[in-house]
């Protein structure tokens, strides 16, 4: 009996991780955001919120609160470096995305 609530409780963390993720990423602009800071990233640039500013023709009100949805779904990791906050994308937790959407399929319900 134990094993099968473990199996469970899998599921339902990876259920979750869907949910969340899903969820940040739902609105277009978050997308565009999450890609630019992406291949920023690969390029090894940094990215602060006066970059998506620029880039982007959002106010910056308007890319915190995108910004904020992604930091909370841990798509985003922030270090601080005086005054300004660059923008990392969190591979693990992508990756962690990536795997459960693909075991979606095979899930019971």
């Amino acid at each position: 009996m134990r094993l099968r609530k473990e199996i469970d409780e899998m599921k339902e963390r990876d259920i979750l991780l869907i949910a969340r993720i899903s969820d940040a990423l739902a609105h277009p602009a978050r997308i565009k955001i999450f890609r630019y800071i992406m291949a920023a990233n690969k390029k090894r640039e940094r990215v602060c919120n006066k970059d998506l500013v620029n880039h982007f023709d959002y106010s910056q009100a308007t890319i915190s609160q995108h910004v904020k949805k992604l930091k909370d779904a841990e798509l985003l990791q922030v270090q601080k470096e005086d005054r300004y906050s660059y923008y990392y994308v969190h591979l693990g937790t992508l990756n962690d995305y990536l795997v459960a959407t693909k075991k979606f399929e095979n899930m019971e319900s």
